[in-house]
């Protein structure tokens, strides 16, 4: 039998409190786990529930420095020891169960990754949380503490998985902290179709990298409310664009559903099933790499939306139609 896909989520990312006037609240994978779980009598024989992981600090420290592990450690032991919540920033809070739900998704992401190239599961996609793409090497920020996605790739790269890596973003606020951590790498590709002017007020089309990177970033800003057909020419472009300067070994992808019609923290017009076109698009590109891609959750508001959309995605992934 073939491959399945697989799904993963580590049990402290729910706990992961924010409070529920955030929006990045404690709801969104609630309703997200539910939505799939509703959906199981057709991905039954297609996708597999699998195990979580954790990642060490070394892990963190290829993407992160010592100084930020320490900080948001130290935030989240004094989160704990008062019970309380606190902020690293007007946007980035931390709680009790805060450091095992960014180090367990870190670490839940490379055991998928894992079980992709061990060819245990064909593809996968990981429900991390708190999302990861604004995290720089040095800094929490934007709902962020671990920048997850990075992580994997350069774990990927340390143990000999992969050489070069494209990394996708579709989140509807450009990925700044992935888009930092490989500025200068030619090794790793990384994409972002991010709306603009936008949070984080990054992510200029001029932006394509430094030194031995030049030319190894891709960023295409969209205006608010760019209608879904443009949108997914310009994807598909852009994607054809970064594998012609890239053939990579393995793509990950950086999974917002904050990009779809209606999310309150967006302004863009994408359906489900753009992002299962989409999504198999990329699953055509990730043929020259054996099929070898990971969906990770960055962002996505709307609770009952952000159900939908990661179901299109994980139909997609395990060859299903989106509805």
């Amino acid at each position: 039998m073939s491959a399945k896909t697989g799904f993963f989520l580590h049990p402290a990312s729910p706990l992961h409190d924010t409070g529920w006037g955030h929006p990045e609240h404690q709801g969104r994978l609630r309703s997200l786990a539910s939505t799939v779980g509703k959906d199981l009598l057709t991905l039954h024989g297609h996708v597999e529930q699998m195990p979580e992981g954790d990642a060490d600090v070394d892990d963190l420290l290829r993407v992160h420095t010592q100084e930020h592990v320490d900080t948001v450690r130290d935030a989240c032991l004094r989160a704990r020891a008062g019970q309380t919540l606190l902020s690293l920033d007007e946007d980035t809070k931390v709680s009790s169960a805060s450091w095992e739900a960014a180090v367990g998704s870190a670490g839940t992401a490379i055991a998928a990754a894992r079980a992709i190239v061990e060819g245990t599961i064909a593809n996968g996609f990981v429900a991390t949380r708190p999302p990861g793409h604004h995290a720089t090497p040095s800094r929490a920020m934007g709902f962020c503490l671990f920048n997850s996605i990075a992580v994997v790739a350069r774990w990927l790269q340390a143990h000999g998985y992969a050489e070069r890596v494209l990394i996708v973003d579709w989140d509807v606020h450009h990925g700044n902290g992935t888009h930092d951590a490989f500025y200068q790498d030619p090794t790793v590709f990384f994409l972002s179709l991010h709306q603009s002017p936008h949070y984080p007020g990054t992510g200029a089309e001029d932006e394509t990298g430094d030194g031995e990177g030049e030319g190894f970033t891709l960023n295409v800003p969209l205006a608010a409310g760019t209608p879904a057909a443009e949108y997914r020419i310009r994807f598909e472009q852009a994607v054809e664009e970064a594998t012609n300067r890239l053939a990579p070994d393995f793509v990950l992808v950086s999974a917002g559903f904050d990009v779809m019609a209606g999310d309150p923290l967006g302004g863009q017009m994408l359906e489900p099933e753009d992002l299962h076109r989409m999504t198999r698009h990329l699953m055509d590109v990730a043929s020259v790499c054996d099929g070898r891609i990971l969906h990770l959750l960055e962002g996505g508001y709307d609770p009952k939306r952000l159900g939908e959309g990661t179901v299109a995605v994980i139909r997609a992934l395990a060859g299903l139609p989106v509805a």
